[in-house]
């Protein structure tokens, strides 16, 4: 089961006087995670680099920012694959020290500082939610809507026409329990559309 992040965390390691800044939090998608890491970049102008990963479906990404090639971002990338993250961007500044570390000491270094992090972090599961769109007659708006309470289900929007179509988000593995509820109380006058956008 896949899992976001509660909230952000962050760690620091000193690694024979090179400053690591490490921090992972949840996010939407990448022009957010860039959006983060652009404000590192100005929120540590001396900083030698400002290396990053997000996990976030098709728009992952490891970002080495002037380190050797698959010394900072990919080890960063590993740490978030492995513990099963989505939504999640891994961000490290670096303050260099004067001491090179070498490739293997980069590599260790990068995921040390966000395996860190990863350990004093809560995950939260992310659990699968549907949207769907329906329609039942006004005499049934009201016994809906207390439907919704029993099924942790949202109401997205409501429109009123001919009859009341909703549009609601509610867990996936509830979809067939609901619409069940409904076809049933609503003697099968219920109308299900496509699912809203």
């Amino acid at each position: 089961m896949p899992f976001t992040l509660q909230a952000p965390v962050h760690s620091e390691l000193l690694i024979k006087k090179s400053r690591f800044i490490g921090c992972i939090q949840p996010v939407e998608d990448r022009a957010q995670a860039q959006a983060v890491v652009a404000a590192l970049k100005a929120a540590h102008p001396g900083a030698a680099h400002v290396c990053w990963a997000l996990l976030a479906g098709g728009q992952s990404a490891a970002v080495d920012d002037g380190e050797p090639s698959g010394t900072a971002g990919r080890p960063m990338l590993d740490v978030l694959r492995h513990q099963d993250l989505q939504g999640v961007l891994a961000t490290v500044v670096r303050y260099f020290g004067g001491v090179k570390l070498g490739a293997g000491g980069l590599v260790g270094a990068y995921s040390d500082c966000i395996a860190q992090a990863v350990k004093q972090a809560v995950k939260v599961p992310i659990v699968a939610k549907t949207v769907l769109r329906f329609e039942v007659p006004y005499s049934l708006e009201g016994w809906v809507r207390r439907q919704l309470a029993l099924f942790d289900a949202v109401a997205l929007q409501v429109h009123h026409a001919q009859g009341v179509i909703f549009d609601i988000q509610l867990l996936l593995h509830q979809e067939a329990a609901f619409r069940a509820a409904v076809t049933a109380s609503s003697a099968g006058v219920v109308v299900w559309h496509a699912k809203a956008p």
